[in-house]
């Protein structure tokens, strides 16, 4: 395993570096990630959202908000980054994955499919420290060979899906539902947010009392597509969606303007033009239609109390002080079409036992990514922004039920653990050289609601580009030359192109990002094909 820094039981001191954090020795935190998939900006409580929530909004009201942290816009991309700390091009997924029968590797360093050996993930990194590593639900960062799966990649244990979307049900298929390295067959009452969840919590208990940290990567499939929902959970939001998406989309924007997420000079961006406004749908459509927002709110609900449940057992086992907890979701509200994907009949959604792949629609995204525009895929703020939530008793105390204005990215959830935990970042492991971080700490802001940060941040998927310095953003697609220009402190919803107003800005935006992309291994222009760039 390359070479070993054994820390154990040794409590670490946290430096000078936290903004004014006084310095004193502690016990090394438990880290958890919880990771949501499709979920949009405004469908939690705490951010807007008329779906109950108690669980989650109970770990924003003792712990800090960001109102502007992002994501790459797409599962495994983001999965990527996180895990990682660097851009996705760089650990070889700028694209998808290669798994399940599909192949995504394009015979460039930026889009080989899976993990490259140059990174290292998160539970390498505390494996080495002494940490237990666990993960259960949806991996998505590459399996087709044995090396690639996460036992492989650093974690102890391991439940749950390598594909990136399947049967909340009963999954089923190649390589679909892991134990271990096995592959198993989904046991009687299977439920994958239930069942994600109580293997995580028996992880931990297996190993209570051992004066060893944890770490715990929490990956739930829900809420994406397929809508699989318990019934139970269902009837409870049945009918609540009649209103209609207009009228909830404003009833959820209000919202965030009463709890501060955003200033009353934001502007609420207008309904997506492919989708009806409410009052012209049939009742019948309607009553369709509500069903389908019904079943993903009920994804998320469950969400929500699993996560109660979680926290409850880390309460009673008191290791929930010295837990570090950070929350948030994988990308933008998910606009992709009702019907199945990669062929077959489309599900029944008044049968959510059976497997197929129907979304709910354009219309139900639009309200979930309320108030931005366009979804997953897609490089605007309902792309790439998330809620983002961190959680530590003991640590997070001035700040509180606090939104902080600092600016957060998925690549500075690696380097936040490694300070957090005294871990050490490699520069070689088993006997590759290791890619530097690209990201930094945000335990200052976590501590002190600020965060110093004048730099760029970079965004490429599926040839949707965007960087941001400061309060500027710009947003292409390559194959183009038109480069959009937004201020996102007066235009947070990318309403206004700017880009002839401020050219010496966009001038300097757009030569950072090619900087950027040939540094990172991302195609400069045209289409990717498997064995060169056209």
């Amino acid at each position: 395993m390359g070479h070993k820094t054994m820390l154990l039981s040794i409590p670490v001191i946290l430096g000078s570096t936290l903004s004014g954090y006084s310095e004193k020795k502690v016990e090394r935190p438990n880290v958890i990630i919880i990771l949501t998939d499709d979920m949009g900006y405004s469908d939690i409580g705490c951010y807007g959202g008329e779906i109950p929530t108690p669980n989650i909004d109970k770990l924003a009201k003792n712990g800090i908000r960001f109102k502007n942290f992002y994501n790459t816009s797409r599962s495994c991309p983001t999965r990527a980054s996180l895990i990682t700390g660097l851009y996705q091009h760089q650990t070889g997924i700028g694209m998808m994955t290669t798994e399940g029968g599909s192949n995504f590797d394009f015979g460039v360093d930026g889009y080989r499919g899976y993990l490259n050996k140059n990174c290292v993930t998160i539970a390498e990194v505390l494996k080495e420290a002494g940490y237990h590593t666990y993960m259960t639900g949806k991996w998505h960062l590459g399996s087709d060979t044995y090396d690639k799966r996460p036992l492989q990649r650093g974690f102890d244990k391991f439940y749950g899906s390598y594909q990136g979307a399947f049967s909340y049900f009963d999954p089923k298929g190649i390589r679909c539902l892991i134990d271990g390295n096995d592959t198993i067959k989904a046991p009687e009452e299977f439920y994958s947010t239930d069942t994600f969840t109580d293997k995580a919590i028996g992880y931990i208990d297996e190993n209570k009392g051992d004066n060893q940290p944890f770490f715990l990567y929490l990956a739930y499939n829900a809420p994406h597509w397929p809508l699989h929902a318990k019934d139970e959970d269902i009837q409870k939001f049945v009918g609540k969606y009649m209103k209609g998406w207009d009228k909830l989309r404003q009833e959820r924007f209000e919202r965030q303007i009463k709890i501060g997420l955003f200033d009353k000079g934001v502007k609420l961006s207008p309904r997506d033009e492919r989708v009806r406004e409410w009052a012209e749908v049939s009742d019948d459509q309607k009553a369709l239609s509500d069903y389908r927002m019904a079943v993903y709110a009920a994804q998320l609900y469950c969400v929500d109390y699993n996560i109660g449940k979680l926290v409850d057992y880390l309460q009673r086992t008191k290791q929930l002080d010295n837990t570090l907890i950070m929350f948030l979701s994988d990308n933008g509200a998910c606009a992709e079409p009702y019907q199945e994907f990669g062929g077959g009949q489309q599900s029944d959604i008044n049968n959510p036992e059976l497997s197929g792949a129907i979304s709910y629609g354009i219309g139900w995204a639009n309200l979930s990514n309320t108030p931005f525009r366009l979804y997953k895929n897609n490089a605007t703020e309902g792309g790439i922004a998330t809620p983002f939530i961190a959680h530590w008793p003991t640590k997070i105390k001035s700040q509180k039920n606090r939104f902080t204005e600092a600016s957060g990215h998925i690549l500075n959830i690696m380097p936040t653990i490694i300070e957090a935990t005294g871990a050490k970042y490699p520069e070689s492991y088993n006997g590759n050289v290791i890619q530097p971080l690209e990201g930094y700490s945000l335990l200052p802001a976590f501590f002190t609601g600020k965060q110093e940060f004048m730099g760029y941040r970079f965004f490429e998927h599926s040839y949707n580009c965007a960087v941001i310095k400061g309060d500027w953003k710009a947003i292409s697609r390559i194959g183009t030359d038109k480069w959009h220009l937004y201020n996102l402190k007066s235009d947070k919803t990318e309403l206004h192109d700017v880009s002839e107003l401020y050219p010496d800005v966009l001038s300097d935006l757009s030569s950072k990002w090619n900087d950027w992309s040939a540094r990172c291994k991302v195609v400069p222009k045209g289409k990717r094909t498997k064995n060169s760039y056209d």
